[in-house]
């Protein structure tokens, strides 16, 4: 199951692909990782799902990993008198404390953390974007706004707030729940929703000590503004256009998309590019061209992994949509111009001792034209520091941990493989040669770079880099 691409696949589970044969078959499409939606999974549908994943990963003999997508803070007005309002341009409109029901004048807001935080000037977007807001007077009690865009607004529909901090957690009690269950599962990666600043993360990583990695979902413009400080908590990121795109003007998307992905390269941390890759294979056989474009500009980013959701979840073709995925990013990384715009993008690398390893590693593997780098990993944080160089060669890297392969499964470039610790050095180098010769990756006769800590089994002590010779003895394994 040699995959001929270094960018990953993120496919969502839901109603279209919730059975073992239906994962299997997305996982032989091109899969590397699967999405659970917490927003729309039960805790015993999750489990059952988790297990299907796990008896998929048993027969291929693949490490797979799980991301589980929390839901996050859902923000909606009250209920109407009617079904629907109809809110007039430059009308005024009240959101309050008083739970009964509205009319086209006001309407109960059940978050009183909003209304703590609004100032006047913030806006509020309701209905997905569809409807604008200015705020003119605050109170703990009740907002009083401007109607900038109107329309009709039914009950229980969104609030998003492109200008407010709100001070309460990311996490909710649903949330809280919802990640103890996953942990208890075995899920690997825990994505978090609408993130406002680091904190959201400690919070979450105080929960999880480890079981699993946290994903930053990168879809509000306060997370956006603390970039930088959210990088240092986070292992990964995801650029989760949906929101990003009701939040802020859809025109500043695609910039900031890049501005994610180079900051999550610079700091050799995972980044997924997600939502409406290919949507319109929701409910037809092929893609539109524009979207082909989008999935192949993330590509030539050096996005680590691109995402399907309901695409692949809910949507009429989805092992289609992730063979179609497979095959864009195969033909992106064999473009003429594909390796230039990667190489073109690297960054220095980082004053530490694994990061000059790394570095000189991917030097000596372009110019020897070496196979493949090879890289022994406890923890995962060497095969990660290769990876964050790009290189042209497939890294593969080789960990006693299984817990470590299934996380890896989201990393560009990085093909795992889950093997018994190296007893020593000759071992290592021993066992390397014979590895990537059985998952094709070197010939006899060729040389392989290997990448290592010593004393092995140390995590984070990448400081070794070797050359090796794969003898016709590899072959006899």
């Amino acid at each position: 199951m040699r995959r001929l691409r270094r960018t990953k696949i993120v496919a969502t589970l839901g109603p279209a692909s919730s059975d073992q044969a239906m994962i299997a078959r997305l996982f032989q499409a091109g899969a590397d990782v699967f999405r659970i939606n917490m927003s729309h999974t039960a805790h015993d549908a999750m489990r059952r799902l988790t297990d299907a994943i796990r008896a998929v990963e048993q027969e291929f003999g693949r490490p797979i990993g799980i991301l589980a997508d929390l839901q996050g803070p859902k923000l909606r007005v009250g209920t109407f008198n009617d079904d629907r309002v109809m809110l007039e341009k430059g009308a005024t409109f009240v959101l309050d404390d008083d739970k009964s029901p509205g009319d086209a004048g006001r309407v109960y807001l059940p978050h009183p953390e909003i209304l703590a935080a609004l100032e006047p000037g913030h806006t509020l977007l309701l209905d997905d974007g569809k409807i604008r807001l200015t705020t003119l007077e605050t109170s703990r009690q009740r907002a009083v706004t401007r109607v900038e865009v109107g329309g009709k607004l039914s009950a229980r529909k969104g609030v998003s707030l492109p200008d407010t901090t709100i001070g309460s957690s990311a996490l909710t009690e649903k949330d809280r729940t919802d990640l103890e269950a996953c942990l208890d599962a075995g899920v690997d990666w825990v994505a978090l929703s609408f993130i406002q600043r680091p904190d959201d993360i400690a919070e979450a990583k105080k929960i999880t000590r480890g079981r699993a990695t946290v994903m930053a979902k990168i879809e509000k413009p306060q997370a956006v503004a603390r970039l930088s400080e959210i990088m240092d908590f986070t292992d990964s990121l995801m650029v989760a256009r949906g929101d990003l795109g009701v939040e802020l003007p859809l025109e500043k998307v695609p910039g900031i998309q890049k501005q994610i992905t180079r900051a999550a390269r610079r700091a050799g941390k995972p980044v997924v590019v997600a939502t409406q890759m290919l949507e319109s294979m929701i409910n037809n056989p092929v893609p539109t061209r524009a979207e082909v474009s989008d999935v192949a500009t993330a590509i030539f980013e050096g996005a680590d992994a691109v995402m399907l959701s309901a695409e692949s979840a809910a949507g009429q073709y989805p092992v289609e949509a992730v063979a179609t995925m497979n095959r864009i990013a195969e033909e992106v990384e064999t473009d003429a111009l594909y390796r230039s715009i990667i190489d073109a993008q690297r960054n220095e690398p980082e004053a530490t001792g694994a990061d000059a390893i790394a570095d000189a590693a991917r030097g000596i593997s372009e110019t020897l034209g070496l196979p493949a780098t090879v890289c022994w990993t406890s923890s995962g944080s060497t095969a990660l520091r290769v990876a964050r160089e790009r290189p042209s060669a497939p890294v593969v890297a080789i960990s006693p941990n299984l817990s470590t392969g299934r996380r890896l499964a989201v990393v560009w470039g990085v093909h795992c493989i889950v093997a018994e610790d190296a007893r020593d050095l000759d071992d290592m180098v021993d066992r390397a040669c014979r590895l990537a010769f059985r998952e094709g990756f070197a010939k006899a006769g060729q040389r392989i770079i290997i990448v290592a800590g010593v004393p092995l089994g140390t995590p984070g002590a990448t400081n070794m880099v070797r050359i090796a010779f794969v003898g016709a003895e590899a072959a006899e394994d």
